[in-house]
């Protein structure tokens, strides 16, 4: 359903896609921050922020009859980049267990805060479903 465009002569990105075309019904995603379904924050970890993010992405995902493959782009907001690189290490992992090992087109932007207080991470992402999609299931955050 999607394909992954590298140009000719660019090195493999590694964790993400250069780009994506996909065929299907767009699912826009919004800010998901590190909040579970009860909106309690994950913690005051950017790691547990970003995983909470991460499964909250997810769960609006499945919600609507996708899975991983059917991401084109993630966004992730971030309010401290050196945070984000100490943790890099475990943030992949992280990634790997709630993703998998799909990598869409993806773009990091440090911003100097977020609209909820103690939120360190923020992404939203795109999806491209099939056009005939399974019956949408109940989800949640977590």
């Amino acid at each position: 359903m999607s394909e992954t465009i590298n140009p000719a002569g660019w090195p493999r990105p590694s964790g993400y896609a250069n780009g994506i075309v996909a065929e299907g019904r767009l699912l826009a995603i919004s800010g998901q921050i590190g909040w579970n379904e009860r909106n309690e924050p994950a913690g005051d970890e950017f790691l547990a922020q970003a995983s909470q993010a991460l499964r909250n992405v997810m769960s609006v995902l499945r919600a609507a009859g996708g899975e991983a493959e059917h991401l084109v782009r993630l966004t992730w907001y971030i309010t401290d980049a050196g945070e984000y690189r100490a943790n890099l290490a475990a943030l992949g992992a992280s990634y790997r267990e709630i993703v998998g090992a799909h990598y869409p087109a993806m773009s990091l932007v440090q911003v100097a805060a977020l609209l909820e207080t103690g939120a360190k991470v923020e992404i939203e992402a795109t999806a491209v479903l099939p056009q005939t999609a399974p019956p949408a299931r109940a989800g949640s955050r977590g």
